[in-house]
């Protein structure tokens, strides 16, 4: 397992990281059960993974990644969880107002620990942001200085602002103020690299990478749709991609499925401390951090990725 440093928060970072929040949530739409959940998450300890992402409102997820984690050296890796979800936090609205309090205890007790290491606002966008910074950050500021917190974060919703605008803001304005943010960011969808990265490398912001690989890389039909509609609306020319298998020129010695290539972008940026995949198979794990022992594509390949995509934003 290769390893980052997750900005300036001095922490080493596995590449692959886990987030409890994927489509098969935590193996509860799967029928993970508790034993194959401890045997997914000690596969992940063997393997060097040391960030595990999850949040209050995906389902189950803390309780029992706080179960999984259990008997593990507790120093040996960092838990990311978040308060939400999006709209939570409103102007005025005094139990929400205490309710982030409330909601970290609880986060506390399900995941069996004493202190959190990343907390982050969850799905800020700019209709929340100000309530976030304003009425709620100094909340996590005080849980920091008692100890129970080291670091502060947000996240940013993808379908509603697939070109990042509060994440730009936020490292505009704020910028001392958060240790991380997490989007996405690969190669169907690349606006990070326009300005959340060099901001974030300049202020010493670590990145976590959600959902480097979505839908449209995981079905085909849906790769095939996407490019179609690009070439309809003229974002892309109709000859620079075939309409069968479009991502398949990717696969090859240096990545062995168009998934693996999807990672392998999503990495390929000096910004990017982490990419979170989701899966609850311990095969695809393992596969997913085969991708990763290296973590870049040929150079003709990303060229021309960005070429025919670094202008998209599409919101998958």
């Amino acid at each position: 397992m290769l390893y980052r440093t997750l900005g300036r928060t001095g922490q080493k970072v596995s590449l692959l990281s886990y987030g409890s929040g994927g489509p098969s949530q935590f193996g509860a739409r799967t029928g993970v059960d508790r034993a194959g959940r401890r045997r997914l998450i000690r596969r992940m300890l063997d393997l060097g993974v040391n960030l595990f992402d999850t949040a209050e409102g995906y389902g189950n997820s803390e309780e029992w990644l706080g179960d999984a984690l259990q008997g593990a050296d507790r120093d040996s890796y960092l838990i990311a969880t978040k308060w939400g979800p999006p709209g939570t936090f409103r102007v005025g609205d005094e139990d929400n107002f205490t309710g982030l309090a409330e909601s970290f205890e609880r986060s506390l007790r399900r995941l069996k620990t004493d202190y959190i290491d990343v907390m982050q606002f969850h799905g800020v966008n700019m209709t929340t942001y100000g309530a976030a910074v304003d009425r709620y950050y100094p909340i996590l500021k005080g849980l920091q200085e008692q100890g129970k917190l080291r670091f502060i974060g947000a996240t940013f919703q993808l379908k509603a602002e697939p070109r990042h605008e509060t994440a730009v803001h936020a490292l505009r304005s704020d910028p001392d103020l958060w240790d991380t943010i997490m989007l996405k960011y690969g190669f169907l969808n690349q606006w990070a690299a326009k300005e959340v990265f060099p901001l974030a490398i300049e202020h010493g912001v670590g990145v976590l990478n959600m959902a480097a690989v979505r839908i449209s890389l995981t079905r085909p039909q849906r790769s095939r749709e996407v490019v179609a509609r690009w070439k309809e609306e003229g974002l892309i020319g109709p000859d620079d991609l075939p309409d069968d298998g479009p991502f398949d020129w990717l696969i090859g010695d240096d990545a062995d499925s168009v998934i693996s290539a999807g990672y392998k972008f999503g990495a390929d940026h000096p910004a990017v401390s982490t990419v979170i995949t989701g899966t609850s198979s311990i095969e695809h794990f393992e596969a997913n951090a085969r991708s990763l022992e290296k973590p870049s594509l040929p150079r003709e390949h990303h060229e021309r990725l960005v070429r025919l995509f670094g202008d998209s934003a599409e919101p998958d």
